[in-house]
Parts: structure tokens; C-alpha cells; sequence
């Protein structure tokens, strides 16, 4: 039997990631809402044959192929989590899970490698799957998971709003583009970032529930949509939690320096979500720390002076119980506040805002190599050290006494 850790975490992060770009064609007068309960019924259907008048690269699904004529998307796209959405950590669990619990397993690809192509059986008979390709199940969520169905391609509005061509079909590169402004709406990303009313929750609230907390935000009241901070003119970055300039951009935060008496210190380190569209951090995952300590002439930290304040959605690993929720709704503040004696060689408090942004896998490939990974361990053990390796400091200051 799969452990239940093991399984309830796979069943909790089925629903994870969504997100290329066109080139012209029909105007579609289907609703963003009709558009995209089509578009991303699950699990996508196969492509099928291509056309016949498909050349080879036409017919590609391959990212590479994209990127012939869109390589500034092919280029952003490298560098993003989506790229990296079948990375070791997803592909070393399901090595063991596929065998164990083939429908559980396919639920994970349904937004880590979507592509009907990307699985290794068919989902209703779990039979092997003639169009399966090995090579773009390793690639994660490709530009074809978001641009291509049954071989047609699909995308966004041109930037004036247009959506016709008056170029005919059979010209254009795989028979043009059918555009629709459902790829600028932010319901675009939410079969992967929503779980829904049947999902997986925790003290009332699904686990993955980003588009809810969009929603309920003055940013969704203001138009503002998740492409507009993670596609920012188009590009297929995705930036988030692992970005340090995107945390950045995102917060607002302020050291104010307390009147103390000779030979004390005393500040406090202040953290508001002034530009996140959503809570801060929005899953699970990740963890903030307000971190403040005092540090001797040579920047050391002084032993016993360190202060720490969490900000996350912190859960078991077995996924069954809430142990805290500290995050921040947009306009929400954290404060840290610090008071002590320049002691044991002391000459200033360095107040510091570090970033985890795998914490709970960090935590969680470690037990799992404990428990035994099984086949998957050589990729759980890289998948661990990639997630220790993506924290980062955000901000630090270091703040004298007068």
C-alpha cells in the first residue's frame, strides 16, 4: 500500500500549474467561461492525427517546435517553473505511485504535463497509451498544454484587441490562430490553481485556493488579472515565490527604529502585502521568516539573541491537520518587534526577511528518504537538495543604535 503521506499529498497537489503565444486568425464569439470549460476539460483529449498538409514541424508538440518562429516565449519558458513542472521531485514519487496508484498518479499529470501525450497509460482503462511520448512527459507543462488542441492553435487577442486575420487560412503557419481574450482573464489559470469545492481542504479552506483569494482582493475588483503580474507584456515567465525581485515587488517593508536608553536596542520590522493579488504566500509550500538578532563587529550573530516570526500556511506532511495560518491578505501587515541589551560584544541588529520557498517539500523529501523513496530515490534526493538550495534573502538591514 502507497503510505498515506505519500498518497494524500499527491491527491493535494494534483491541481498545480498552468500557461506560449500565436499567430492570427478567426474571431470566436464563445464566452471566456465556455472557452476555457472546454478548453481545459480534463484530462485532455489526444491531438489525434495532424493535417495532412502538416509538415513535420506543424505536427511537433515538442517546445523546440514552438520556438521556431517564438523564441523569445521558448526562451522564457526555459527558465520557468512550468518548464520545470515534471522536475525530479514530481517524477522521483510518481516512479512508485504510477504503479501503486495509476489514477492518483494521472491526476498529478492533469497540471504537471497535461498533455494527453505526456501520459504513460489512458486514464479510463488504464491501458498503455499508444500516443504517449516519453521525451515530452519530462518536459512539464509545454506551450502545447495551453496553445493546442486536436492540432489547432489557439491564443490570445492581437495587443490592439483584435481578433480576425484577413489572411486566408491555408497560408498561415498550422492553419493560423483562433484567438480569444479568455487568455488574458485570470479564470485561465485557475483549473491549476483553484481546487474546487470536491478538492482537498484543510480547516475549511482547499489547500490550493489562489483564484479565491484573487478574487476576493481589490486587485481582482480592479481588473487586474495573474497574467498581469506573471506574464508582464506577454512573457511566459511565471515568476512567483521562488523570485526574489518578484517578492520584492510585492511587499513593502519598513524598519522603524524605537527611542531607547543608552546601551539597548529597539526596532520593529514591519512586512505588508502591498502588491501581491493574492494572499502572501498563497500555498502551502512556502515559508517567510521576519528574523531579527544582534551581530558583533565582524557580523556574527550573537548567540541567544535571535527573534523569529513565520509567516505561512504551515500543515502536517501527512496533509491532515492546519497547524497555523499566518499569511497575508493584500493590505495585511506582519510585525516584528525587537527590544534588547547590546550584550556579549554586540554593536548593531541585523533585521532580516528570508525566504523558503519549498519548505514543506524540503521537510517532506526528507522524511520520504527516511520512510525509503523506493525506484524514485536518486531523483527525491535531488529534488531535496534543489529545495534547500532556493531559499533566499529578501531583505536585511543593519541598524546601529544611536
Amino acid at each position: 500500500m502507497m503510505c498515506p503521506m505519500r498518497s494524500r499529498l499527491w491527491t493535494a497537489c494534483a491541481l498545480l500549474l498552468a500557461g506560449c503565444a500565436g499567430g492570427a486568425l478567426t474571431v470566436r464569439t464563445e464566452s471566456v467561461d465556455a472557452f476555457i470549460a472546454r478548453h481545459w476539460r480534463m484530462p485532455l483529449a489526444p491531438q489525434g492525427s495532424p493535417p495532412a498538409r502538416y509538415t513535420a514541424l506543424e505536427a511537433s508538440l515538442a517546445p523546440e517546435a514552438c520556438g521556431t518562429c517564438h523564441p523569445a516565449q521558448l526562451a522564457d519558458w526555459r527558465t520557468s517553473t512550468h518548464a520545470s513542472a515534471m522536475g525530479p521531485g514530481v517524477v522521483g514519487q510518481l516512479v512508485e505511485l504510477q504503479a501503486r496508484e495509476p489514477r492518483t498518479a494521472l491526476a498529478c499529470q492533469h497540471c504537471h504535463a497535461p498533455l494527453a501525450e505526456q501520459a504513460p497509460v489512458v486514464a479510463e482503462t488504464l491501458a498503455p497509451n499508444p500516443a504517449f511520448d516519453p521525451a515530452l512527459r519530462t518536459r512539464g507543462v509545454v506551450c502545447a498544454a495551453c496553445h493546442v488542441r486536436q492540432h489547432a492553435r489557439f491564443g490570445p487577442p492581437r495587443r490592439d484587441g483584435s481578433l480576425a486575420s484577413t489572411a486566408p487560412r491555408e497560408t498561415l503557419p498550422h492553419g493560423g490562430v483562433t484567438r480569444t481574450p479568455a487568455y488574458l482573464a485570470s479564470e485561465f489559470c485557475r483549473g491549476c490553481h483553484q481546487f474546487g469545492s470536491e478538492g482537498y481542504a484543510l480547516n475549511g479552506k482547499p489547500l490550493e485556493n489562489t483564484y479565491a483569494e484573487w478574487k476576493a482582493s481589490r486587485f481582482a475588483a480592479a481588473g487586474v488579472q495573474c497574467q498581469d503580474c506573471h506574464m508582464p507584456d506577454r512573457r511566459h515567465l511565471w515568476r512567483g515565490i521562488h523570485d526574489p525581485d518578484m517578492v520584492r515587488g510585492g511587499l513593502t517593508i519598513t524598519v522603524i527604529e524605537d527611542e531607547r536608553s543608552p546601551g539597548t536596542f529597539g526596532a520593529r520590522l514591519v512586512v505588508e502585502n502591498s502588491g501581491v493579488g493574492h494572499r502572501f504566500p498563497t500555498y502551502v509550500t512556502p515559508l517567510v521568516v521576519l528574523r531579527a538578532e544582534l551581530v558583533d563587529a565582524a557580523g556574527r550573530p550573537v548567540p541567544g539573541s535571535r527573534v523569529e516570526r513565520r509567516i505561512g500556511r504551515e500543515v502536517t506532511l501527512d496533509l491532515e491537520r492546519e497547524l497555523s495560518d499566518t499569511r497575508l491578505a493584500p493590505g495585511e501587515r506582519a510585525e516584528l518587534a525587537y527590544a534588547r541589551a547590546l550584550e556579549a560584544g554586540a554593536v548593531a541588529a541585523r533585521l532580516s526577511v528570508l525566504v523558503y520557498p519549498d519548505a514543506f517539500y524540503t521537510a517532506f523529501f526528507e522524511t520520504l528518504l527516511e520512510q525509503g523513496a523506493g525506484r524514485g530515490e536518486a531523483d527525491i534526493r535531488r529534488a531535496l537538495d534543489d529545495s534547500r538550495r532556493s531559499a533566499f534573502v529578501v531583505f536585511e538591514k543593519l541598524v546601529r543604535p544611536k
